[in-house]
């Protein structure tokens, strides 16, 4: 099915340098190529714009760090891209300015979401993090004075080095801030990688408190009113319904298309992921081409055990139609007799109890 697709996401890879735990598809430097690859992304909009819908309700800009992108080259791709309801840009804080947040506001972004990760000097330093504690709070006055009134923060826990008292002094720097959404992530150092050669022992100390900070991280933050409406994610409670929408899409399974390198889109059944290698994705979409892609076709029992994967991480109950198929009947009851999962014969959901358990739940859920 072509022309249905409602939300679309763009990867820009720049980055001034790279962090070690990050695992995302980056470049670093190349600011003679931001240009270029603008143009390369525009070109691929052109060659999918059939799959798109006549309205979108989201447009997401991850990265890498989209806001290093060139800014004319930046600015050109944001009033280039298909209005949406939301439009989300990542922003690292140290790449802030007052000209910068007056151009995303005016090319049409509504929503920013900044990477501050820690506020404590030192975990920053670990996490080879550029911004600073003043950074963001610089960062965060200036969007609301460009005019944004939907701004979110992430933090990561598990940092080596981190104790609980660095974990709540970080909780209350991000609720003063006032942000209208926080993601609260767990520290992922992929094996192999030269941030857990740096820190192995240290990392798996971090990995037996991990289920303390998360339970810190919930009752900090819905205790200062805040939803918490996904595993990760919590957004203040009030008239606006502040989720993000875009990453909403992806947990209940709606189709989204990706441009850029790297970038995976899932549209009618189908999964594809375009090549990770710049001067490649140039060239093809220099001769007017689609970038060369991976494709990962997605049968009904695949597409039912991640809807119920991803759906089981929001705090709504999932839908039966479309899933039943991937639950092992037996242990829905088990697990129902131990206060960890509920259903009415229509929807199922996981109790508090059980979303704290998170992955481990659904995966003895699944059939």
């Amino acid at each position: 099915m072509t022309g249905a697709v409602r939300h679309l996401y763009v990867h820009l890879p720049f980055c001034a340098s790279r962090c070690g735990y990050c695992d995302f598809v980056t470049v670093l430097g190349r600011e003679d190529e931001h240009a270029p690859y603008v143009s390369a992304l525009l070109t691929e909009l052109e060659l999918q714009r059939g799959l798109l819908g006549p309205e979108l309700e989201t447009v997401y800009l991850g990265g890498g760090t989209p806001t290093l992108t060139e800014p004319a080259a930046l600015a050109r791709l944001l009033v280039s891209l298909p209005p949406a309801a939301e439009v989300t840009v990542e922003a690292n804080p140290e790449t802030v300015t007052p000209a910068l947040a007056q151009a995303l506001r005016a090319a049409g972004a509504t929503r920013v979401s900044l990477g501050a990760q820690s506020f404590q000097p030192e975990l920053l330093a670990v996490l080879e993090r550029r911004a600073t504690p003043d950074d963001v709070r610089d960062a965060f006055r200036t969007l609301r004075e460009a005019g944004f009134d939907n701004l979110s923060l992430d933090l990561v826990y598990g940092i080596p080095g981190q104790s609980p008292a660095d974990l709540e002094a970080d909780l209350e720097m991000a609720l003063a801030h006032g942000a209208e959404h926080l993601s609260c992530y767990e520290l992922e150092a992929k094996p192999g990688t030269r941030f857990t050669h740096a820190h192995g022992a240290e990392l798996e100390r971090q990995a037996e408190a991990m289920e303390d900070y998360f339970e810190r991280v919930v009752e900090r933050l819905v205790r200062a009113g805040y939803r918490w409406y996904e595993t990760a994610n919590f957004c203040r409670v009030g008239e606006r319904d502040l989720r993000s929408r875009h990453n909403l899409a992806y947990w209940l399974g709606r189709d989204y298309l990706g441009l850029g390198i790297g970038a995976v889109s899932t549209v009618a059944g189908a999964r594809w992921q375009t090549t990770k290698r710049l001067g490649v994705y140039l060239e093809a979409l220099g001769r007017g081409e689609l970038p060369p892609r991976g494709l990962e076709p997605l049968d009904e029992d695949v597409r039912g055990r991640e809807r119920l994967m991803l759906g089981l991480r929001l705090d709504e109950p999932l839908a039966l139609d479309g899933v039943a198929g991937a639950i092992d009947p037996a242990a829905l009851e088990r697990l129902e007799r131990l206060g960890l999962a509920a259903t009415d014969g229509a929807t199922v959901a996981l109790t508090d109890r059980g979303r704290f358990l998170g992955g481990a739940v659904t995966a003895e859920l699944l059939a």
